[in-house]
C-alpha cells in the first residue's frame, strides 16, 4: 500500500486550517494525530457541492477538448457548473497544449499536479492533488479521453444512491480505428468481461472486484473509508486496487457497462496501444502467460482444423481415399462448431459484428502482447507508461 504523500506536516496557526476531504492543505497542520498512510476523519467544510470532476491529464492535446465540451455542456440551471459542481484538471507536466486547452474552458479549473514523489504513479498523483481539495459529495474520477453522453453525471450519482453503491464504475464504449485496434481489442474486452463479469463485481458476496478508470465515482465518505489514492499511491492499475478495497471495506460497489453514458477512444496509434496493454494484461489477468497459451490453442484449431480438412479432401491418403474425405467433412463440422464458440466468447466484448468477426486475426498480436506484458512484469520487472517508468 502506498503511503501518505510528506507534504502534509509544517505547523501553521489553527485558526488557517480549512480541511477539505477530511485531510489538511500541505503547509498546515490538522488539529487531531496524522496515522500515515491513512485518510484521516476531520471535519467536513461548511458547504458542499453535489460533484467534484477530476480528470488527470498528461499530454493530452489530442482528446482533451472533445472531453470537456462533454462535460461542460451539461451546466444547466438545474445542475450549474460553479455552483452545483466543480470541473478540475490536473495538468500532469504535460509538454503539450493540454493546459492551454483546459483553460479555454469558462468554469473549468486547471491546476498543476503535485510534485511526483517516490512510491507514487503519475496518474495517482495527479488525482491525488485535485481530491484532497475536492468539495463535492461525490468525486468522479474520468480519464482525458472520455466523451460524456449528456446528463450522464446526475444519472451516475442516482444509480449510485439508488443501488447504495460508494463506488460505481462504468466500462465505456471503446471508439477503435484501423485494422490492428478493430482486431484486437475485442478480443482483450471479452476477456475482461469474462474476468470480471459485471453481475458478480456488483454482488457484495463474490470476491470479484473491478472498476475502470476512465469513470469511477465515489462517495465522499467511501473514499475517505478506502484511504484515497494514497491507499493505491504506487498501483499501476490503481482503479482496481480500489475496486478490491470497495469490496473488502464494504462500501458498495456497482460495475457495469454503460454505452449509454461513456465513451473513449483509449489509444490513438499502434505504438501507444502495445504500450498500455503491455503494462496492463498482466495485472488484469492472474496468469498472462496461461491465457496466451489458451489464445495460441486458439490459433491452432481455427488454422489447422480447415487446412487438415483441405488435406484430408484431397485424398492424398491412398487407399480408403472415401473414408478420409469424411474424416474431412467432420473436421470442418468441428470448425465451424469452433468458429462459432469463437465468436460467442468474442461477443461478450460489447464491440459491434464486424469487428468482431474480425478478431481472429488478432489473435497472434494478442498472444505476443500477452507474453510480453508476463515478461516485463515478472522477468524485467519494469513497465513504461507517457515516458515514466514503473516497477512491474
Amino acid at each position: 500500500m502506498g503511503t501518505e504523500k510528506p507534504e502534509a506536516g509544517e505547523a501553521t496557526e489553527p485558526s488557517k486550517w480549512k480541511p477539505v476531504l477530511g485531510l489538511a492543505e500541505p503547509d498546515e497542520q490538522p488539529a487531531v494525530p496524522v496515522r500515515v498512510g491513512r485518510v484521516f476523519d476531520q471535519p467536513e467544510p461548511e458547504e458542499l457541492l453535489e460533484l467534484t470532476v477530476i480528470i488527470p491529464a498528461r499530454n493530452e492535446e489530442e482528446s482533451l477538448g472533445a472531453c470537456l465540451e462533454s462535460l461542460t455542456a451539461q451546466s444547466d440551471e438545474v445542475f450549474k457548473l460553479g455552483r452545483d459542481w466543480e470541473l478540475v484538471v490536473v495538468d500532469d507536466f504535460s509538454t503539450d497544449r493540454t493546459a492551454e486547452i483546459a483553460r479555454g474552458f469558462a468554469g473549468v479549473t486547471v491546476i498543476p499536479a503535485g510534485k511526483l514523489e517516490p512510491g507514487w504513479t503519475g496518474k495517482a498523483n495527479a488525482i491525488w492533488t485535485a481530491a484532497r481539495k475536492a468539495r463535492g459529495r461525490w468525486l468522479l474520477f474520468t480519464d482525458a479521453d472520455t466523451v460524456h453522453e449528456a446528463g450522464d453525471l446526475r444519472r451516475a450519482i442516482h444509480e449510485a444512491v439508488k443501488h447504495k453503491a460508494g463506488m460505481l464504475s462504468y466500462s465505456p464504449r471503446q471508439m477503435v480505428s484501423g485494422l490492428a485496434q478493430r482486431t484486437l481489442m475485442p478480443l482483450v474486452f471479452c476477456e475482461l468481461a469474462l474476468a470480471y463479469p459485471p453481475a458478480k463485481v456488483s454482488d457484495p458476496n463474490e470476491r470479484v472486484a473491478a472498476a475502470n478508470g476512465q469513470f469511477l465515482l465515489v462517495e465522499r465518505e467511501a473514499y475517505r473509508r478506502l484511504g484515497g489514492h494514497p491507499a493505491v499511491a504506487d498501483k499501476v492499475l490503481e482503479d482496481v486496487e480500489l475496486a478490491f478495497l470497495a469490496k473488502r471495506r464494504k462500501v458498495g460497489l456497482r460495475f457495469r457497462y454503460a454505452d449509454d453514458a461513456v465513451s473513449t477512444r483509449m489509444y490513438r496509434t499502434t505504438p501507444a496501444m502495445i504500450e498500455g496493454w503491455t503494462k496492463n494484461l498482466a495485472l488484469l489477468f492472474n496468469n498472462a502467460l496461461a491465457t496466451a497459451l489458451w489464445r495460441a490453442l486458439d490459433i491452432a484449431l481455427l488454422v489447422g482444423l480447415p487446412w487438415l480438412a483441405v488435406e484430408l479432401w484431397s485424398a492424398r491418403f491412398g487407399a480408403h481415399s472415401l473414408q478420409w474425405l469424411g474424416a474431412g467433412w467432420v473436421l470442418a463440422l468441428l470448425w465451424v462448431r469452433n468458429l462459432f464458440r469463437f465468436y460467442g466468447r468474442v461477443a461478450k466484448s460489447n464491440f459491434p459484428f464486424a469487428d468482431c468477426a474480425l478478431s481472429p486475426l488478432g489473435l497472434p498480436l494478442f498472444v505476443v502482447l500477452l507474453y510480453r506484458s508476463w515478461f516485463q512484469h515478472r522477468i524485467v520487472k519494469r513497465i513504461s507508461w507517457k515516458g515514466r517508468t514503473y516497477a512491474g
